[in-house]
């Protein structure tokens, strides 16, 4: 791309939110290398890695966790101003939060990663589930601190009941929808 092609480039957030083990990760990490390979300007921020950095010495109250949610989207926002298409996947709990994100005002895809709970459970390769199921971390999402599923996302990935070319296909379409395609 030359300097002309970048700054005509179309920056926005699409937002992958859902509970530890839906796929979050795997969905963005894919629909990242799909816009890579097309030349686009894409960044993805993980839930795991933000906490880790950018957010890291916050701890999982309420507070805590609106105050992340609010960092991953200024962010974005930042990185979607300047042509960049932000890719966020993160556990956002709560709905007002999200909602404050999208009213950021760039172009904003809402993915909602689901699986139920049980299946979540089954993909726990950290072990959080069970260390919560133990009483061993309190407050976790989906055991026994809500998970507020989005009210009207653009896009439902069923990862308990498709593949993830198909999840992948359905948040690239709603990407083109919005004029980010």
């Amino acid at each position: 791309m030359d300097g002309t092609a970048l700054n005509e480039a179309v920056g926005g957030i699409v937002w992958l939110t859902g509970l530890s083990g839906a796929g979050k990760t795997t969905i963005a990490q894919a629909v990242y290398a799909t816009l890579r390979a097309q030349g686009r300007r894409v960044e993805l921020l993980d839930g795991d890695v933000i906490r880790t950095n950018l957010s890291k010495g916050l701890g999982f109250s309420k507070e805590d966790r609106d105050t992340n949610v609010r960092r991953v989207g200024f962010v974005c926002h930042l990185l979607a101003r300047n042509g960049v298409v932000a890719i966020a996947a993160v556990i956002s709990p709560y709905q007002t939060v999200r909602q404050e994100v999208r009213a950021l005002g760039s172009p904003f895809v809402e993915v909602y990663v689901q699986a139920p709970l049980a299946v979540c459970e089954q993909r726990d390769v950290k072990g959080l589930y069970r260390r919560a199921r133990a009483g061993l971390i309190q407050g976790f999402t989906g055991i026994d601190d809500p998970y507020e599923p989005p009210l009207a996302p653009d896009v439902v990935c069923c990862t308990d009941r498709e593949t993830v070319a198909e999840s992948v296909g359905k948040v690239l379409a709603a990407m083109a929808a919005c004029g980010l395609g």
